[in-house]
């Protein structure tokens, strides 16, 4: 397989993710990180995700690949996984795709993953979803680290700190 494969994803000081299915923090800065890296590329997605999006709508200028369990899931825009080699086996032939959540699709990602790039929001919420925390992982360690930024206002949860960190996995030796 010759696709890169990673993960992006905002996380809490706790490393939660999110909460009834929506995001713990807005960070409209963290969006437009996002947007710049996955645009153009395909991004993996559980259902639940998808779901989340404006009107359950594929994320445009995209490929959107959806795990899920239900055979009978359809969507127009989106191509359909019901395990994570056939997944795998769609972003094949990719330069890049991108691993975007939930918390079960990171989890079952994670080992496929080389990097992952982290927004870290400086708080703690009420979550019921998690990333697993790479600081606590042997297998990943923090390659790079943006200054401390904060979240103005219109911009999203004013006075929020920030930084955006891209963690890679240790090569094996």
């Amino acid at each position: 397989m010759s696709c890169k494969i990673s993960a992006i994803v905002a996380v809490c000081d706790d490393w939660g993710i999110g909460h009834n299915g929506g995001m713990v923090v807005a960070n409209s800065l963290d969006m437009r990180h996002f947007v710049h890296a996955t645009t153009g590329h395909a991004v993996i997605m559980g259902r639940r995700t998808l779901e989340s999006f404006p009107g359950g709508r594929p994320l445009k200028n995209r490929r959107n690949i959806v795990l899920t369990r239900d055979p009978f899931f359809r969507r127009q825009g989106v191509e359909v996984a019901h395990d994570v080699a056939h997944a795998l086996e769609l972003v094949a032939d990719e330069d890049e795709a991108w691993v975007i959540g939930g918390a079960q699709i990171y989890r079952q990602f994670l080992p496929y993953c080389q990097e992952a790039e982290v927004t870290k929001n400086h708080c703690i919420r009420v979550a019921d979803a998690y990333f697993p925390n790479l600081d606590e992982d042997p297998a990943w360690e923090l390659a790079s680290q943006s200054d401390l930024a904060t979240v103005s206002r219109g911009e999203g949860d004013e006075g929020v700190s920030f930084c955006f960190a891209t963690y890679k996995r240790r090569q094996q030796g």
